[in-house]
C-alpha cells in the first residue's frame, strides 16, 4: 500500500512538472492566436485571416500550441527521472500528436518514459561506460522503447476507436437529439482538443453540406465552457488554487473567449480525475441548452466570438455562460477539502 500512494505522488508531482513547463507555451500560443481571430474576419466558414502581419503571428502561436504536449510529456518524464528522460518524453508526446492521441496520450507518454528511463539508470554498467549512459545508452534505449510502445500500442488503436465513435454518432442522428446533444458536449469538453474533441466536431461540421446547422451549436458551446470554467473556477475559489493555477486561469478565461479549449488543459494534466468530470459536465449542460433552443451556428469554430454568426444569440451565449458556470461549480466541489500539499505550485520543482 505504501509503495502505490508512494507511485501515485510521484506520478502527480511530475505531472505538476510537465504542466509547469508547458503554461508558456500554452499563453503565448493562446494570446498569439487569439489576437488574430479577434482582429480578423469572422464568416460562416469560419476565420479568414488577411493580413500578413496576423498571418505570421498566428502560424507562431499554432507552432506554439502543436509544441505543447511534447513539452508537457518530456517534462513530466523529467519528473521521473531528471534530464536524461526529457528526450524519450518529448519523443513519446510528438508520436502522441502525430498519432491524434492528444493531450492524454502526452500523459501516457510522459510518465511511460519516466519509468523506462528510471528502469534503464537501474541496471548496473562497468564504470568505463557510465560515461555514455546519459547521453547514448538512455537516449538510444529509452527512445526506442517509448517510440515503440506509443505507436502500436498507445497511438495505433486509437484509429479504430475514433472511427468507432464517428459511426456511433451517426446512428444517432435524427432519433434523440437532445441526447445527442449532451454526448457531443461530453466529447468535445472531454480531451480539449484532443481525438475525442475532433471527432466531436467533425461529425458536427460535416453536416454543414446538408444545411444542419443545429449539432454545431453544442460543440461551439462545449468548445469554450472548459477553458472559461477552469478560470471562473480560479476566481471563485482562490484558497483552492496555487499562485501558478491563477495566472493559468487568466490565460484560460482569453483563450475560451476565442474558442480554444487547450486553455484547460493545464489545469487537467494536474489534475485529471477532478477536472475532467467537471468539464464534461458544463460541456453536456451547455451543449443540451443550446440544442433545446434550436441555436444554429454557421462556423465551424466555438466560443462567444463567433455568436456573430449565430442565431439566437442570447441563449448561445447564455448557453456558453450556464456551462462554464456549471464546470467551475462542479470543479470546486471536488477540490473541495484539498489539503496545502494538494495544491502545491510546480514553481519551485519547474526552477
Amino acid at each position: 500500500m505504501n509503495i502505490l500512494k508512494r507511485e501515485i505522488n510521484r506520478i502527480k508531482e511530475s505531472l505538476m512538472t510537465g504542466v509547469g513547463y508547458m503554461i508558456p507555451f500554452v499563453v503565448f500560443g493562446g494570446i498569439c492566436i487569439a489576437s488574430t481571430i479577434a482582429l480578423s474576419d469572422m464568416s460562416s466558414k469560419g476565420v479568414n485571416i488577411t493580413n500578413p502581419i496576423l498571418k505570421v503571428i498566428n502560424d507562431f502561436g499554432s507552432q506554439s500550441m502543436g509544441m505543447m504536449v511534447p513539452i508537457l510529456a518530456a517534462f513530466i518524464a523529467f519528473g521521473f527521472a531528471d534530464r536524461a528522460a526529457i528526450m524519450p518524453g518529448f519523443l513519446g508526446g510528438l508520436i502522441a500528436v502525430n498519432g491524434q492521441a492528444g493531450f492524454l496520450g502526452g500523459l501516457v507518454a510522459g510518465i511511460l518514459a519516466g519509468y523506462i528511463v528510471m528502469g534503464i539508470k537501474k541496471i548496473h554498467v562497468p564504470a568505463t561506460l557510465r560515461a555514455l549512459v546519459p547521453i547514448f545508452i538512455i537516449p538510444l534505449i529509452g527512445g526506442l522503447a517509448v517510440a515503440i510502445i506509443m505507436q502500436y500500442v498507445v497511438v495505433a488503436p486509437i484509429g479504430g476507436l475514433m472511427k468507432t465513435m464517428t459511426a456511433f454518432l451517426k446512428g444517432m442522428q435524427g432519433g434523440n437529439v437532445i441526447l445527442l446533444a449532451a454526448i457531443l458536449g461530453f466529447m468535445t469538453a472531454f480531451d480539449m482538443g484532443g481525438p475525442v474533441n475532433v471527432v466531436a466536431c467533425l461529425f458536427a461540421w460535416s453536416f454543414f453540406a446538408d444545411n444542419i446547422y443545429t449539432l454545431s451549436a453544442p460543440v461551439a458551446v462545449a468548445i469554450a465552457t472548459p477553458p472559461l470554467g477552469m478560470g471562473l473556477a480560479t476566481l471563485l475559489a482562490r484558497h483552492r488554487y496555487d499562485e501558478m493555477d491563477r495566472e493559468a486561469g487568466k490565460a484560460a478565461l482569453v483563450m475560451g473567449m476565442i474558442g480554444i479549449s487547450e486553455g484547460a488543459i493545464p489545469f487537467a494534466a494536474k489534475d485529471p480525475l477532478r477536472v475532467i468530470p467537471a468539464n464534461c459536465i458544463g460541456g453536456m449542460v451547455g451543449a443540451v441548452i443550446a440544442m433545446l433552443a434550436g441555436v444554429n451556428e454557421y462556423a465551424p469554430h466555438g466560443g462567444p466570438i463567433v455568436a456573430l454568426v449565430a442565431t439566437n444569440k442570447l441563449m448561445y451565449l447564455l448557453a456558453i455562460a450556464v456551462g462554464a458556470l456549471v464546470t467551475a461549480l462542479v470543479a470546486n466541489f471536488l477540490k473541495f477539502g484539498l489539503k496545502p500539499k494538494d495544491k502545491a505550485s510546480v514553481t519551485e520543482k519547474a526552477a
